[in-house]
């Protein structure tokens, strides 16, 4: 295995690493992010695929079983009942490869997350001023 590590700089270069398969799937899940989130950026963040808006909002990365969604820790209480099966250590949720995306939840976990961080960045602007 070449121990070169892999650098991307764009989510476009990082999706094309991937068999068609997968890259429609990973494209599915880049367009539910933007449109709960449109006005996201989009970035390379530890090698990853990452929206961010007033702070990083998720991650997200392809495995050989399952598609990861990082940085989503504070909406797993909140929609525990329909995230439990997907529930991953240290608060990353597993999309296995075999099933398709949960779109519609996905949507609502990014949605929380906006109004995460836009409230962060009040408090953080009020303590400030």
């Amino acid at each position: 295995m070449d121990s070169k590590k892999v650098s991307f700089g764009s989510i476009d270069e990082y999706i094309a690493t991937f068999p068609e398969a997968i890259q429609k799937i990973l494209e599915e899940l880049r367009a539910t992010i933007k449109a709960a989130a449109p006005d996201a950026t989009e970035k390379i963040s530890y090698q990853m695929p990452t929206f961010a808006q007033k702070g990083n909002l998720v991650h997200f990365a392809a495995f050989k079983h399952h598609i990861g969604l990082y940085g989503a820790s504070g909406a797993i209480p909140a929609f525990k009942d329909e995230l439990f099966m997907y529930a991953g250590e240290k608060g990353a949720l597993k999309f296995p490869l075999d099933k398709p995306l949960p779109l519609a939840l996905i949507s609502k976990i990014i949605t929380f997350r906006v109004a995460e961080n836009l409230e962060k960045a009040e408090i953080k602007a009020r303590k400030i001023n």
